[in-house]
C-alpha cells in the first residue's frame, strides 16, 4: 500500500458514511490525516466511521452534515470542518449517484440528481476548498470518475452518469491548469465495478471487481507530496476493462 505521510493533513471525503467513500477515508486516516466524514442523512453511520477513524489513526475526525448539490449546504460544510478541525488540504469527491435504467424510462427528477450531485457537487466542493488551499500554497484533490468516460463511453442505459462523469473529468483538467500555480493538484480516481456494487457482469476482468484497496491506492499516490508534479491525469481503477457494449 502506498503510504503518504499525512500527518498534520485535513481530510474531507464527501459521501464518506459508507460504501466506497467510507473506506477511501479510513486509508486516508490510516496516513496520519485527521478527517471529516461528510453525511447527507445517515448520522449514525458516518459517527461510527469518525469513531473507527480515530482507531485507524486519525489525531481528529468529526462529521459534517449537507447536500453537496446545494451551495449553502457546502459553504456551512466547510465551515464546520474550518471550525473543527481547519483548513481542508485534501478533497476527496466521491458523491455520485447513477441512474442504471433506460435513460427514457427515468423521471426528470432522477436525470437530474445524477448530473447534479456529480458535476455540480464536485464543482461546489472544489470552488469553497480553493480559497484555504491556495492561501496555504498547498491542496490535493481528487475526483471520483467513472472507467472508460474519457473514451466516450455512452449507453442507453444509466446515461446521464456517463455525461457527468465525462463532465467531472473535462473539470478536473480544467481545474488542474486554473491551480498549477497554487501549489495543488487537481486528479480523478475511475473505477470500474467496485466490491459494493449492487449488480456483477457475468465477466469480470481479472476475474473480480476492484477491492476497496485498489481504489484507495491510486487516490493515496496522488496524496504523496512527490506527487506535486502530476496534476491534471486520470487513472482508471479498471483491471484492463475495454467497454464492448454496457
Amino acid at each position: 500500500m502506498i503510504r503518504p505521510d499525512l500527518t498534520d493533513r485535513i481530510a474531507l471525503v464527501t459521501g464518506s458514511a459508507g460504501g466506497a467513500g467510507r473506506e477511501l477515508l479510513y486509508a486516508i486516516a490510516e496516513q496520519g490525516a485527521s478527517v471529516a466524514v461528510h453525511y447527507r442523512s445517515s448520522a449514525d453511520a458516518a459517527e461510527e466511521v469518525a469513531a473507527e477513524a480515530r482507531e485507524r489513526g486519525a489525531p481528529r475526525a468529526t462529521t459534517v452534515q449537507g447536500d453537496v448539490m446545494d451551495p449553502d449546504d457546502v459553504d456551512a460544510m466547510f465551515d464546520a470542518v474550518e471550525d473543527s478541525l481547519g483548513t481542508v488540504d485534501v478533497l476527496v469527491n466521491n458523491v455520485g449517484p447513477f441512474a442504471p435504467d433506460h435513460w427514457e424510462s427515468i423521471s426528470f427528477e432522477q436525470w437530474n440528481t445524477v448530473l447534479q450531485a456529480n458535476v455540480n457537487g464536485t464543482y461546489l466542493c472544489c470552488r469553497r476548498a480553493l480559497p484555504g488551499m491556495r492561501d496555504q500554497s498547498w491542496g490535493r484533490i481528487v475526483n471520483v470518475g467513472y472507467a472508460s468516460a474519457e473514451k466516450g463511453l455512452m449507453s442507453p442505459k444509466n446515461a446521464p452518469y456517463f455525461i457527468a462523469k465525462q463532465g467531472v473529468l473535462m473539470f478536473t483538467r480544467m481545474l488542474a491548469n486554473d491551480t498549477q500555480h497554487d501549489g495543488i493538484t487537481a486528479n480523478a480516481v475511475s473505477p470500474y465495478v467496485v466490491e459494493n456494487s449492487d449488480e456483477f457482469p457475468e465477466e469480470l476482468p481479472r476475474g473480480r471487481p476492484a477491492g476497496f484497496e485498489d481504489v484507495a491506492q491510486a487516490v493515496l499516490f496522488f496524496l504523496e507530496e512527490d506527487s506535486d508534479y502530476i496534476s491534471g491525469e486520470n487513472v482508471e481503477v479498471d483491471g484492463g476493462w475495454l467497454p464492448e457494449e454496457v
